[in-house]
């Protein structure tokens, strides 16, 4: 039986916070139904789909980058480190790395980056919506924190709303620096 691991990332266009990424292998024995691309699933499905993923997958690891690292690497290089962080973090080595998007991270095991893989390949389903859930998660302790920025509903986004907001209120540590919306402003 060969290993597949399935890797996803979310959070690479928004203003703030970290861009999350999942590595998961699953199990054949233990089959999930109803996987696809995280933004096509409800909030309440990712959730449920969340918890079986956790409970029944061989391994997964989430892992990622950091605003900061974002803005000293670029947005794409602090994607493929939380990527290959991810497969480091699996407890079992995989056979094959199959990622969403055009461009692997070098990664010590054979990979292959697949086009709209979060809505074709199982694995990299499962991998969408850990970290959809987990960056979610992360914008929702961040409205906690900071109401006046609206982080629950746009996730960060840069909507008309997150951009006003900005204007009024300032970046707070986490807003990325390099991206224009926020360079711009502190430059001002």
């Amino acid at each position: 039986m060969s290993r597949i691991a399935g890797v996803d990332e979310v959070g690479r266009g928004p203003l703030v916070g970290n861009v999350v990424t999942a590595a998961v292998i699953l199990d054949p024995e233990r089959p999930i139904m109803g996987l696809r691309d995280s933004k096509k699933l409800t909030e309440k499905k990712r959730e449920a789909l969340f918890d079986e993923i956790c409970e029944k997958a061989l391994c997964y690891a989430i892992a990622c980058a950091t605003p900061e690292e974002i803005d000293t690497l670029n947005i794409l290089q602090a994607t493929m480190l939380a990527m290959t962080r991810a497969v480091e973090g699996l407890s079992m080595a995989p056979d094959l790395v199959l990622i969403d998007g055009n461009r692997c991270p070098d990664l010590p095991y054979e990979s292959k980056a697949i086009v709209g893989g979060d809505d074709q390949i199982p694995e990299i389903s499962a991998a969408s919506i850990l970290a959809k859930v987990v960056r979610d998660r992360e914008m929702q302790e961040l409205d906690g924190r900071y109401p006046m920025y609206g982080f629950a509903q746009h996730k960060g986004y840069p909507t008309k709303a997150h951009l006003m907001a900005l204007s009024e209120h300032g970046p707070i540590a986490e807003h990325r620096r390099s991206f224009k919306p926020v360079r711009v402003l502190l430059k001002s």
